[in-house]
């Protein structure tokens, strides 16, 4: 990964892995679980996702089976994976913190001061 901020579809998947490998079905649901129904990820979406980061090495294919005579890969985080995650969440949090200081720091300040005009 770069050090620009990961996709929201990148971090949804990442973050529906943290806890379990799970198939594409599996991850399609948890990602709308995980955004509140906000990110349906479509199925061309979430494979062409899964083949970058397996790329990347920051998912491996955990086992493969035939289900009603169709292949079904189930997914998990690689150790790279998880560091990755991690990262960004902590980069999340950082920023989340300094936005958080700022609206509380401008909720104090007078009036005039908060519209960036002094009259």
């Amino acid at each position: 990964m770069t050090d620009r901020s990961m996709q929201e579809p990148t971090l949804l998947l990442l973050t529906a892995l943290a806890d379990a490998p799970r198939h594409g079905y599996a991850l399609i649901q948890e990602v709308a679980a995980i955004s509140g129904g906000r990110v349906k990820l479509r199925t061309g979406t979430l494979y062409g996702a899964l083949d970058r980061l397996l790329k990347q090495g920051l998912v491996r294919v955990e086992s493969e089976e035939v289900v009603d005579g169709r292949a079904r890969r189930t997914y998990a985080l690689t150790d790279g994976g998880r560091e990755v995650l991690a990262a960004e969440a902590e980069r999340m949090r950082e920023v989340a913190a300094e936005a958080e200081r700022r609206l509380a720091a401008a909720a104090r300040a007078p009036k005039k001061l908060r519209t960036g005009y002094a009259s």
